[in-house]
């Protein structure tokens, strides 16, 4: 299994990463909307590689813009961290094989991006699509082909020193699906030339790449804020979970307060800033934090003397004697309860192969909080979008 939370949010860069048993972090579960347009089913499972622990998939079909011409790419990962679609181009079964139009730069060359995520990057040209998912269609969109083999990656890209996420093995995916709280995947930093420019798209000549200034209809956009109607955040929706278990289905329902069916009721709104953050209180101490459907686990650091032993087999992840619970604290403008969960012995929630949702997953991370996949179980979590208007206000926000 893929046991590191490899996806994690995508970099914010400062604009806007054994049997079941019936342990759940959370008892009960809002009702599952299941029928509309702008409903489309999600399924926590192993993957297309049948490799991933807490990967919560979907499918998304694309088509060479305006035509008929499509193909349904299925088990795509969907990312609340990150934004704009990655498809993996490859051999592998079930990944992108139809001819998308490609992208081109200001001095009439393809564009790659090298998108960087907290503990990886993807690589590959820019294409354009018309991407359909459940019964929405955004036309024209920017989409990022993951391809290791399209011209040389640049040295500012592999100088990152992280791994590459680049072939179904490591990424665990046929793509994935960012429907994150913004509609580009870079923002004003990429619009600009010379030193303010983050590097994260290139144009290309045969093998050499160079940073390019890009427009902002230009970048990778999140396909959501493309859409006719029902653009203005998503919801996904999951049961809570035992703990371990095969697979689990819930969907993801998009628009916020736009139909009958995608109500924000008495969920309680959180405002983030430009990076996608808002702040988590835990055993005293103030995190910047994330609410990241694309990571797998709780992760967030416990460095008390009393705290949360990490694994001997895996140590990206916790493994205390026994299951433990903790809680911490999400801002709001209104005060908000601690969010009490439990935290299993990864090594031990790992040991049957046909596994695939962990309920009591968590892990280290220092300096941030990240809410990952286990949060979403038993709650409807809504992630509204930047500048888009809903009935609580305008976004970006989180609800749950």
């Amino acid at each position: 299994m893929i046991l590191q939370a490899t996806l994690l949010a995508i970099s914010a860069l400062g604009f806007g990463c054994g049997g079941a048993s019936t342990a759940s972090n959370n008892s009960s579960s809002p009702p599952i909307t299941t029928s509309g347009n702008n409903v489309q089913p999600i399924t926590v499972n192993s993957g297309p590689a049948n490799n991933y622990a807490n990967g919560v998939f979907t499918s998304v079909t694309v088509c060479v813009p305006s035509s008929s011409t499509c193909q349904t790419i299925n088990e795509v990962l969907v990312d609340t961290g990150s934004y704009g679609l990655r498809l993996l181009s490859s051999a592998a079964n079930g990944a992108l094989t139809l001819s998308l139009p490609a992208q081109n730069g200001a001095n009439g060359h393809p564009v790659a991006e090298c998108a960087p995520f907290v503990s990886t990057f993807t690589w590959g040209p820019l294409k354009t699509a018309d991407v359909s998912v459940a019964g929405e269609r955004a036309s024209n969109v920017p989409v990022q082909v993951i391809d290791p083999t399209f011209s040389t990656i640049p040295a500012a890209c592999q100088n990152s020193g992280l791994p590459a996420n680049d072939t179904l093995a490591t990424l665990g995916a046929n793509g994935i699906l960012g429907v994150g709280p913004f509609a580009q995947d870079c923002g004003t930093a990429c619009v600009q030339t010379g030193a303010g420019n983050p590097g994260v798209y290139f144009e290309c000549v045969s093998d050499s790449c160079q940073v390019t200034a890009l427009p902002l209809t230009e970048q990778v956009q999140n396909p959501v804020t493309l859409f006719a109607t029902d653009n203005n955040g998503v919801i996904l929706e999951l049961p809570a979970a035992a703990n371990p278990a095969p697979s689990l289905s819930g969907s993801m329902v998009f628009g916020i307060g736009t139909q009958s069916n995608n109500g924000l009721g008495n969920a309680q709104v959180f405002l983030i800033d430009d990076s996608g953050n808002f702040s988590t209180t835990y055993k005293g101490q103030s995190y910047p934090a994330f609410i990241d459907s694309g990571s797998n686990a709780y992760f967030f650091l416990d460095s008390s003397t009393t705290g949360l032993p990490t694994c001997g087999d895996n140590s990206g992840f916790y493994c205390p004697s026994s299951t433990t619970t903790v809680s911490a604290t999400p801002s709001s403008s209104s005060p908000a309860p601690p969010i009490t969960f439990s935290v299993g012995n990864a090594d031990s929630l790992f040991s049957n192969p046909a596994d695939a949702v962990f309920a009591l997953l968590a892990g280290p991370n220092p300096g941030t909080f990240d809410w990952g996949l286990p949060f979403f179980f038993g709650r409807n979590v809504f992630t509204a979008i930047d500048g888009r208007s809903t009935p609580a206000g305008t976004g970006p926000f989180w609800a749950f």
